[in-house]
């Protein structure tokens, strides 16, 4: 159905308030999540972008601390991660972003890691 036609029925549901858990849910797992969104973006540009555990967790709670929910999510990702969308196009040595705690608290800027530093880091793990 579509909303239009939903906005017209005389009926009112209340859900319950999203804690931090559920937001963290919404940001990962649908098909459609935002974290896969703005991967796929990365990608274009054959980039990997990865979200520590705190960050996910941290952006949950700076949705919840600004009282926007899950439709606040994308603009708090949007905010974090608008420069570096614009500067990895022209940086075409850097293979992944790594979104830190840090980096959403403001404290850090996302890292920026070279496809050498990739490299090395494949070769310690094996």
């Amino acid at each position: 159905l579509i909303p239009e036609f939903i906005g017209r029925l005389p009926m009112i549901a209340t859900v319950p308030k999203l804690d931090e858990h559920a937001l963290e849910r919404i940001l990962i797992e649908p098909r459609n999540a935002l974290v896969k969104q703005f991967r796929r973006l990365f990608e274009l540009d054959g980039v990997q972008l990865e979200f520590t555990d705190g960050a996910v967790r941290a952006i949950a709670g700076k949705a919840l601390e600004r009282g926007i929910g899950a439709r606040g999510l994308r603009a708090i990702l949007e905010e974090l991660l608008l420069d570096v969308m614009y500067e990895v196009p022209g940086m075409p040595d850097i293979g992944q972003v790594v979104v830190t705690e840090q980096a959403v608290r403001g404290e850090d800027r996302p890292e920026l890691l070279t496809r050498q530093q990739l490299a090395e880091r494949t070769e310690l793990s094996a």
